[in-house]
């Protein structure tokens, strides 16, 4: 079997279930596991490099309104690899190349390869999905194995938090114009023991206002901007302390959103985990420090 992702989320959960040596194609942004980036790239972005997250918004909304494609799609890139089984979404046209376009340019090649896409809009689907791939992929056991794992640790989150008392949290899916958190992300909050505020949860990600963040009554805000490991997103999260853009008295932290928080892959589970070892430490412990980064204090919290 011959398997082109054009997901990071799926390209992880592909290696996860076990079928990590048929993966024949990724997209730019697929980076775990490291063996990842050995597979030819299919799919590139058009934006340019060296972007602000207010540029980035500006040429995104932009091309959008224009009908103008995000993505780039090496079309012989995906003849010569003449895959089986190709993985996609339909969830974000800022996230991937889009399924109508992929469906297009099969066609235009003569490609036979079975289209699956993943569209999951909540923690449940999330884990459903890696049951999805699992089946096409021919890999159900593994797919079983790692999804009761992942329960596993979920139910063993939920024991040690069902005792203290929720916190409320603002997630920021984006910061420059601020994006609120939707889909599976409010439910990561939620596994933490927390109390997502702002949150669109099982529907898209949406701006809100800055005065709407400002008046959040947050305990915690979690920067977690799309696309953005945790350096470029403790970075942006100091710039918002700095301009005074969040609660003075919240507590801010920035997280590695791209490996725990907006791809709807194995690692939203180290997400809701790293969400709970935030806001309950006396029962977890802190946060692992490649996970997240206090950026500031916050009121006292005691437990």
């Amino acid at each position: 079997m011959r398997i082109v992702s054009l997901l990071p989320s799926a390209t992880e959960i592909v290696f996860a279930v076990g079928r990590g040596d048929d993966l024949v194609g990724v997209t730019f942004e697929c980076d775990h596991p490291p063996a990842a980036r050995s597979r030819r790239i299919v799919s590139t972005s058009t934006l340019p490099e060296g972007l602000s997250p207010a540029e980035i918004d500006a040429v995104v909304s932009a091309r959008v309104a224009a009908g103008e494609h995000l993505y780039r799609l090496d079309e012989g890139a995906l003849a010569e690899l003449d895959a089986d089984v190709l993985l996609t979404q339909d969830l974000c046209a800022v996230c991937a190349v889009d399924v109508e376009r992929v469906d297009d340019a099969l066609e235009y090649l003569g490609c036979t390869a079975q289209v699956v896409t993943l569209d999951p809009q909540s923690l449940d689907g999330v884990l459903a999905s890696i049951g999805e791939v699992g089946a096409v992929l021919d890999a159900r056991d593994g797919a079983a194995t790692l999804v009761d794992s992942l329960r596993t640790r979920l139910g063993a989150l939920d024991d040690a938090v069902a005792t203290r008392a929720a916190r409320s949290v603002l997630v920021l899916e984006w910061t420059d114009p601020p994006f609120c958190a939707g889909h599976w992300v409010p439910d990561l909050v939620t596994a933490g023991g927390g109390t997502a505020v702002l949150a669109n949860p099982g529907a898209d990600s949406h701006r809100i206002t800055w005065d709407a963040v400002r008046a959040a009554p947050a305990d915690v805000v979690l920067v977690a901007p799309c696309g953005y490991h945790l350096d470029a997103a403790a970075g942006l999260a100091a710039q918002l302390v700095a301009n005074g853009r969040v609660r003075a008295t919240a507590e801010v932290w920035a997280v590695d959103a791209d490996s725990h928080f907006v791809r709807p892959g194995p690692r939203v589970v180290e997400g809701a985990e790293t969400v709970g070892r935030i806001l309950h430490p006396e029962v977890l412990g802190p946060p692992a420090p490649a996970s997240a980064r206090r950026i500031t204090e916050g009121a006292a919290h005691d437990g």
